[in-house]
């Protein structure tokens, strides 16, 4: 693929930053003003020399603004008509020419036209592709090389984060990813709200806290399928009826129909719709004069003075014939822009337009929007859902999973879920499609991560001492039945990781087992192996809080206990061998992070001069690094939401921990004020 193209320098803009900046400003219209990061932007497209662009920008961030100044800039530097517009769908290429006043095609149209009709760049035009992220990887491709070899400059505008093409996809994302220097907008400009500004960001990252000011707002509900979808609806018609622009949203199609066919008839009995004739639509809904509807199928040949049927327009039915065939009019236009669609047209390619999707509702903005969000749900649906809204975005978040075969919940359903621990799911749940690049790479860091390598770690470690342990178990006081019950049991890997912890506390393993063992008789245990762990972590934890053992634990990034003990020569190969990839790995994911400058760093505190413990420094950094790196955690804050195991509540006391410990070492105050860290081996002084 051909996307990283570069031009000649006579290509470039003719303009100086200073010239591009007096020129765009003097081009928009009265009042507006751009913000220092779309100024920057525009020179960074303007004079990069790139064949291929990029601009990125979540959602809110005035896009359209900085497009249409570097529309007027550019034409002022080459000639009026210079600049052209292509986007994914139909619907889109038509929102970027109303925006932008340039000639505008689909891409699918477009290359069409190209192999039929010669259609083509010239040299110095900027062609700009706008909804970029759900453009297939092929169309870019395509449309990128033809413009290259013209001399035609392109240049690619969306968002990595909102929703990507059906097609094969990831062509934008990789492209924004693998540059540095990529210009993106930072400042939300949508939002009535100062706060929901910074919120939305946050669910762009998929950060968890960005949850808890949506709450903190009352912006989100919780409840069951169908109390949650009646608030959202009941919500979006007061809003209706209050004259604000608003927009309802579900991502299951059927929940769509159900919310539609619910809209249309409370219209009906509101007199609202005219019901005496009505024609069927394809989705199972009916519609007749009054009522909503979207067109889901490009036809060129419907046209009107003004228009032509687009796929996800919108419509005001205001007459149905005999035949089947519909009048319609653009919605939200009193006058102009009507046409008939045929009876076939109508039958196969209309529905109703009260509810929509999020993927229809991507493009547009609103006063308000109303969510329903189910745990299936995407990081990217709900993300281009809840930046609908100038002044509101609420979320009515479904708590159960309604199986659509049978009343109530599934079996096996969470049944403490709340509407916090869905949106967290949501965000974890990530459905952007990658490019082939970008799923080996992920790949390889998933296999490469602290995650998978303690995981493999563990394994080895239970395969190599499973023998040791048992014969331990065999001895400490159980009855040889009880014994080798234990050794059965499915516990017995929790049983011997346990014991592995406490090892590498320094604990005598054969006097805290025996202890266990002569604490209380079995004769009720169903399991003998489940209440033995049981026991030894309750003994282990309260000596390890009282002190009794004062040399530092024998810890991997200060997270992951050690196997200690004998064992054969290619275990404890293997054992050493994973030991040292995972603390590489967590010193990579720190200084990635570090010279990222990632939020959650700040946490750490500056680390301290050589000499003055910076090496101690780095290793409590480390251990928070692979602390986020083993649960998968993103977001601003360096732990992350609470922990929801055993195993993960002790990392997260040992992540606190080695926090506390950076802080006091970045103050001065102290290397091991805390908890003196994991021995992290092969750790040189680095400077930051």
């Amino acid at each position: 693929m051909g996307l990283n193209r570069t031009t000649s320098g006579a290509q470039r803009s003719q303009y100086s930053p200073a010239e591009l900046r007096a020129t765009a400003l003097a081009q928009l219209p009265n009042g507006v003003v751009l913000a220092d990061d779309q100024l920057a932007a525009l020179r960074a497209i303007a004079v990069s020399g790139r064949a291929v662009d990029v601009l990125v920008g979540p959602a809110g961030a005035g896009k359209t603004t900085a497009m249409n100044a570097l529309r007027h800039a550019w034409e002022a530097a080459h000639h009026t008509g210079s600049v052209v517009g292509l986007a994914p769908s139909a619907a889109a290429a038509q929102v970027l020419a109303e925006d932008l006043g340039i000639p505008t095609e689909n891409l699918a149209k477009w290359w069409q036209n190209h192999l039929d009709h010669g259609e083509t760049f010239h040299a110095g035009q900027l062609v700009i592709v706008d909804e970029a992220s759900l453009a297939g990887t092929l169309a870019l491709d395509r449309i990128t090389a033809v413009a290259a070899s013209a001399g035609a400059k392109v240049l690619l505008v969306g968002d990595y984060a909102q929703l990507h093409s059906v097609d094969a996809g990831g062509a934008f994302s990789m492209l924004v990813r693998s540059r540095a220097d990529a210009p993106e907008l930072v400042d939300v400009h949508r939002f009535t709200h100062e706060w929901e500004k910074t919120a939305s960001l946050g669910l762009r990252q998929g950060d968890p806290d960005s949850i808890d000011h949506y709450i903190a707002h009352a912006r989100v509900s919780g409840g069951d399928t169908e109390s949650m979808t009646d608030a959202a609806y009941t919500a979006w018609r007061a809003d209706s009826r209050a004259g604000r622009a608003t927009v309802l949203i579900s991502d299951s199609n059927e929940a769509v129909a159900l919310l539609n066919a619910r809209a249309r008839t409370e219209l009906i009995l509101e007199g609202r719709v005219d019901a005496v004739r009505e024609v069927a639509l394809h989705d199972g809904n009916r519609a007749a004069v009054g009522d909503t509807v979207i067109t889901r199928r490009n036809d060129r040949q419907l046209r009107s003075s003004r228009t032509w049927v687009r796929n996800g327009d919108r419509w005001t039915v205001t007459g149905v014939r005999q035949n089947g065939s519909v009048d319609v009019r653009r919605h939200g236009h009193r006058w102009g822009s009507a046409l008939r669609l045929p009876a076939d047209y109508v039958k196969h390619h209309l529905e109703l337009g009260y509810a929509v999707t999020s993927y229809r509702a991507q493009g547009i903005t609103t006063d308000t929007a109303h969510i329903v969000v189910t745990a299936s749900m995407t990081r990217e649906n709900l993300y281009v859902a809840m930046t609908r809204g100038r002044d509101a975005n609420t979320a009515h978040v479904a708590v159960d999973r309604p199986d659509v075969a049978h009343a109530g919940p599934r079996a096996g359903d969470d049944k403490d879920a709340t509407a916090r621990s869905v949106l967290c799911s949501v965000l974890q749940h990530v459905g952007a499609e990658q490019s082939s690049h970008e799923t080996i790479v992920a790949q390889q860091d998933t296999w490469g991560s602290v995650a998978q390598l303690a995981a493999e770690y563990e394994t080895i470690a239970a395969a190599a001492q499973h023998d040791r342990w048992a014969a331990l178990v065999r001895v400490i006081g159980l009855s040889p039945d009880q014994a080798e019950m234990a050794i059965g049991s499915s516990a017995f890997g929790v049983l011997t990781a346990e014991l592995r912890r406490a090892e590498a506390h320094h604990l005598d393993v054969k006097v805290v087992l025996a202890r266990a063992v002569a604490a209380r008789w079995f004769e009720d245990a169903e399991d003998v192996a489940a209440v033995l762990r049981s026991r030894i972590a309750t003994a282990a934890a309260r000596g390890v809080r009282a002190g009794r053992v004062r040399r530092t634990p024998r810890l991997i990034v200060g997270l992951i206990p050690e196997a200690i003990g004998p064992m054969t020569l290619e275990m404890r190969q293997a054992l050493d061998e994973r030991s040292d990839l995972i603390e590489a790995r967590a010193r990579a994911v720190l200084e990635e992070a570090l010279l990222a400058g990632e939020i959650w760093t700040r946490e750490l505190g500056a680390a301290p001069p050589p000499r003055s413990g910076e090496t101690a420094w780095r290793q409590h950094a480390c251990t928070v690094a692979a602390y986020r790196d083993r649960y998968a955690i993103v977001g601003a804050s360096a732990l992350g939401p609470p922990p929801q195991t055993v195993t993960h509540q002790r990392d997260t006391a040992r992540g606190r921990a080695a926090l506390n410990s950076a802080n006091r070492l970045a103050a001065g105050r102290g290397a091991f004020a805390t908890e003196r860290p994991g021995v992290i081996k092969g750790l040189p002084p680095m400077r930051i």
